[in-house]
């Protein structure tokens, strides 16, 4: 994606795309790290007594140079007099009008924040990297107020289907809702991209082109259903007449073996099939993916984690499984039920277990696959 830039306040989550530098010293001064007094003298002793000159604030410095036998008092985060050396805590300190005595329990801290102490001018926040709290903190400390951040894709979703409705309407007896739709969106706006839900497209060619007309120059295109090889499955064909350059189609997986991936003009696609948890479990591995290497982010594939199966599972079959699954305290246990069309079970799920086409059968406490959803 091409580089923006966007307000620091607008920045977070967003993925930096340019290193960016300090333009200052943090702190810019020698602060006080305690409410005290701060003194001239490196070394003192109970009983010491000291003439109070002045105060020093946060924001509001003293303004003169300290002599021996002189105090400021001084709070947390204020600038040091010239020649301060270091700061009494207030705990150890009695004070009575302008005089100040050191109590007995001193101690050999000076309660002193160098400048530049926690960084320097110049010092860099690298790129790419997704903005967090603590990196917005870190960029307005730097005096950075415009942020350099890769522009969001946009990404367009079509559902397809004459028995889909959107969610709120009253469907027929023959129909049922549009739910990969929104779950999708849910997960690739979580990515960081700009997701668009354009209208159902029903199972005609004339609908599945209108969709695609409001679907232009859109980063990417995601079409749902209708990738099959079925009389009504038509996403293919149309996408074909509008000149798309087929990347693949079909993947040795499960669930999700209908899928489809290529270009239509300067807008990547992908057709997912359209079980929702087929659809899901796709845009999880192929969608999130896809999304981190247009902001930059690198492209790297899900990553997989290892963890002891809690029970024994059955041999897979000639394609690569991605079992919806539960993480537990001693491994993670797959679900007895697989099918595609169950969202109570991808739900419950918070992990896929992964099977490798022909793997045989597994006992309990080997150790497998699997990536965390």
């Amino acid at each position: 994606m091409p580089v923006e830039d966007v307000p620091l306040a607008e920045a977070a989550g967003r993925v930096l795309a340019q290193t960016v530098n300090a333009t200052r010293d943090q702190p810019p001064f020698a602060a006080s790290a305690m409410d005290g007094y701060a003194i001239s003298e490196t070394d003192v002793s109970a009983g010491d007594r000291f003439t109070v000159i002045g105060e020093a604030a946060a924001g509001h410095g003293f303004a003169g140079a300290l002599a021996g036998g002189q105090a400021v008092r001084i709070f947390t985060g204020a600038p040091l007099p010239e020649n301060a050396t270091r700061v009494i805590i207030q705990e150890d300190t009695t004070r009575s009008g302008n005089v100040v005595t050191l109590g007995g329990n001193l101690d050999a801290a000076r309660h002193i924040r160098p400048a530049g102490a926690d960084f320097r001018a110049g010092a860099s926040l690298e790129a790419p990297q997704i903005l967090r709290p603590a990196d917005i903190a870190l960029l307005a400390a730097m005096n950075i107020a415009t942020v350099p951040v890769a522009r969001q894709p946009d990404v367009a979703l079509i559902a397809t289907g004459d028995e889909l409705v959107m969610p709120g309407e009253a469907p027929r007896p023959d129909q049922i809702i549009a739910s990969n739709t929104f779950g999708l969106k849910a997960m690739i706006e979580a990515a960081g991209a700009l997701v668009r839900v354009l209208p159902i497209a029903r199972d005609t060619a004339a609908s599945l082109h209108t969709a695609f007309a409001l679907a232009r120059g859109a980063d990417l295109i995601v079409t749902i259903g209708g990738a099959s090889i079925g009389d009504h499955d038509l996403v293919a064909p149309v996408a074909e007449e509008l000149g798309m350059q087929r990347a693949f189609y079909k993947i040795a997986m499960r669930p999700g073996k209908p899928l489809m991936a290529g270009r239509i003009a300067d807008s990547a696609m992908i057709g997912l099939p359209g079980n929702p948890v087929s659809s899901m479990v796709c845009g999880k591995l192929f969608i999130l993916p896809l999304v981190r290497a247009m902001l930059g982010l690198g492209r790297l594939p899900c990553v997989r984690q290892q963890r002891p199966l809690d029970h024994d599972i059955g041999a897979n079959g000639p394609r690569e499984h991605y079992m919806r699954a539960r993480l537990t305290e001693t491994g993670i246990a797959a679900f007895d039920r697989q099918d595609s069309a169950l969202l109570s079970v991808l739900h419950q799920a918070d992990a896929l277990l992964i099977r490798p086409a022909g793997d045989g059968a597994r006992t309990a406490g080997e150790i497998v696959d699997y990536i965390a959803i």
